[in-house]
């Protein structure tokens, strides 16, 4: 579980994100975090949170957002807020590290769903676009589904399709969340 002051890396893009608020800290109302994310052509695939405003607050560089279909530049001093059930996707198309709080109101387990991807990423079990393989993506957005939907293909299919999958990854060992090893002082 993720703490407050917990800092996680994705070693395929090199976004970094230290939490400051999580949903224990807050009664699940907010989980607020401070990332960098590098300068890189990645993309991560449009999507949105069916519960929850996500806000960004920038401090340093800029990030170039599609927020409904729109694009919006975003650089320090800046503020964008995506209201829940809207497609959205961003990246670092500047020419320095961007630096920004990251906000989620509720928190619900958003934190968790990043733990499961950076986690993935450093076990190299992620494909190039930043995916898992399909038995692993059924189960964590099965799991995850109040927290992050795709945008395409619709949700609906998409669900009965992952549904079905389902048994079969549990089967093949796939879990529906990851976490980080963490040291142990006995």
């Amino acid at each position: 579980m993720i703490k407050k002051g917990d800092t996680l890396v994705n070693v395929r893009t090199g976004q970094k994100m230290t939490f400051l608020e999580t949903w224990a800290e807050t009664s699940g109302t907010q989980l607020k975090i401070e990332c960098v994310s590098p300068v890189t052509p990645e993309r991560e695939k449009s999507h949105y949170h069916p519960y929850q405003e996500n806000r960004f607050t920038l401090t340093q560089g800029q990030l170039l957002f599609t927020i409904d279909g729109k694009e919006q530049l975003a650089s320090a001093g800046d503020i964008i807020s995506i209201p829940k059930n809207v497609p959205h996707f961003f990246y670092n198309s500047g020419q320095i590290d961007a630096h920004y709080i990251q906000e989620f109101f509720p928190a619900l387990k958003i934190d968790s769903l990043f733990e499961t991807f950076f986690v993935l990423a450093k076990d190299c079990k992620l494909n190039k676009s930043g995916t898992p393989n399909i038995f692993r993506t059924a189960l964590i957005l099965l799991n995850f589904e109040k927290e992050i939907r795709l945008a395409a293909p619709n949700w609906k299919f998409l669900k009965v399709f992952f549904r079905a999958l389902a048994p079969i990854a549990r089967l093949m060992g796939y879990k529906s969340f990851y976490e980080q090893e963490r040291a142990h002082n006995n």
